[in-house]
């Protein structure tokens, strides 16, 4: 490692290349090598594995940031998550499946007040013409109603 005077920032620093720093290198001289993305065929700068970052972000990264998204978002972990969206809470479709919030306050964190619905009895459940049907097909089941069957706001 070699501390020597960065040319432009003219501090004190490891040196990287053409008499500057790694930080001022990587600012001005440092170009990413552009070509066409394995998965969007974009052209863009590579990031790894011949993916642009936001591919290689979305390919190798998804769970991470599901994870952190359900934590910010409904405060619960990614084990909780996966349990409740394993299938909808009506009909047993399991491949995409989104979390309602019983009561439909959207603070209300509890296993209890969560489950996993279908979009399409999710926008059903929604929707006054069919939501009285959704609750009498969810208390058959065995989950437990709100009194007041009338959504503050939708989630």
């Amino acid at each position: 490692m070699v501390i020597k005077t960065c040319s432009n920032c003219s501090e004190e620093k490891e040196h990287h290349a053409k008499g500057l720093c790694y930080a001022c290198y990587k600012s001005l001289k440092w170009k990413p090598t552009i070509s066409k993305c394995k998965r969007c065929l974009q052209p863009r700068a590579i990031h790894a594995k011949s993916l642009c970052a936001s591919c290689y972000n979305t390919t190798f990264h998804a769970d991470k940031a599901n994870a952190y998204n359900q934590r910010k978002k409904n405060n619960i972990t990614l084990t909780q998550f996966r349990k409740t969206t394993s299938a909808c809470a009506v009909c047993g479709f399991n491949q995409i499946v989104d979390i309602h919030h019983i009561d439909h306050n959207k603070t209300n964190h509890s296993p209890k007040n969560l489950i996993g619905l279908c979009p399409n009895h999710h926008r059903m459940i929604h929707n006054h013409n069919f939501r009285q049907e959704i609750l009498a097909i969810l208390k058959q089941k065995g989950f437990d109603m709100p009194l007041q069957n009338t959504p503050t706001s939708q989630n």
